[in-house]
């Protein structure tokens, strides 16, 4: 299969597409620290996420104008988008619970692998050789981060980790859906959807699985209503930036997520991280910013290829 390199968004706001996603992945690194605090079981607790981020996304999304935007009516890929989310926090709210939250969320966010792999494959997007390694050094620093973790960590650390690696499955296959569904939706209607739908699906895991629904404490409600909120503006951001930026570009970017949350692992539960998690830490971020400048690089060459001729 010969495959197209990555295409040069054309809608003026693509600038904004990159500010956007990096903001949108701090705020993701919010969730692992608020699923910790939330007083109901894990899959639970991702249901109270949906119901909480609902209302909001009802509401920005009906304030769509464009014909893409508005509450319209599910698609498959919408559908298949709600699966990928719901297993992806099912797993991983688990893996929070049984491991450290830098490894819960690092070995998440090994996603890039799979993402670029099959962005080649499916969507023709070709990587281009400096894209490929930087994506090589934002992983090795995520398993530098990985394997330099306190292994005393989580009440079944090992269970854990194999949750979190599981889950960067369902998590690539939620981007990639997505980033087909960006093809003919906006991105507030899709999460609109995919919340819709995934949130009786996460209800009846938690019921078939016994776990407690109700927060104790108006901290852990607290808790669930500011999962919620980062639902919205964080899953939301990285949804929209999909649209503008490739699959595999975002999937880098996304990386920053983990180093948020290691950090504030360290400050609120005193997950203090080894001199391996700082120096892959910086990996990471020296990988997100050398995918960034590779993706600049390949704009303004297609930018002057297409400019005419003296």
């Amino acid at each position: 299969m010969t495959g197209r390199p990555f295409p040069t968004p054309s809608n003026p706001r693509a600038a904004l597409a990159l500010p956007v996603l990096i903001v949108s992945a701090a705020v993701l690194g919010l969730a692992p620290i608020l699923v910790r605090f939330a007083d109901t079981g894990a899959a639970a607790a991702g249901f109270w996420r949906f119901a909480f981020a609902l209302p909001l996304l009802l509401v920005l999304t009906r304030r769509g104008k464009d014909g893409a935007g508005g509450v319209g009516r599910p698609t498959k890929w919408m559908g298949l988008a709600a699966l990928f989310f719901v297993l992806d926090l099912s797993f991983w709210h688990y893996s929070i619970a049984m491991t450290s939250v830098a490894n819960a969320t690092v070995l998440t966010n090994l996603t890039p692998v799979v993402v670029t792999l099959a962005a080649w494959l499916l969507l023709r997007e070709r990587p281009k050789g400096l894209f490929v390694v930087a994506l090589a050094v934002a992983v090795a620093g995520a398993l530098a981060m990985s394997m330099g973790a306190d292994g005393r960590q989580g009440s079944n650390p090992r269970l854990g980790d194999v949750f979190a690696l599981v889950t960067a499955l369902w998590y690539a296959g939620y981007f990639l859906v997505v980033k087909q569904a960006r093809g003919e939706s906006s991105a507030g209607r899709i999460m609109l959807w995919s919340t819709a739908l995934g949130a009786p699906l996460l209800l009846a895991v938690a019921v078939v699985l016994r776990e407690p629904l109700w927060p104790a404490s108006t901290g852990g409600w607290a808790a669930c209503a500011g999962l919620g909120l980062v639902h919205v503006a964080g899953q939301g951001g990285v949804a929209w930036s999909l649209g503008r930026l490739p699959a595999a570009l975002t999937s880098v970017t996304v990386l920053l997520q983990p180093v948020v949350a290691a950090i504030l692992g360290w400050i609120l539960f005193a997950e203090h991280m080894t001199a391996p998690q700082l120096a892959g830490g910086a990996a990471v971020l020296a990988g997100v910013v050398l995918a960034q400048w590779s993706s600049a690089k390949k704009k303004g060459a297609a930018a002057e290829a297409a400019a005419p001729s003296p």
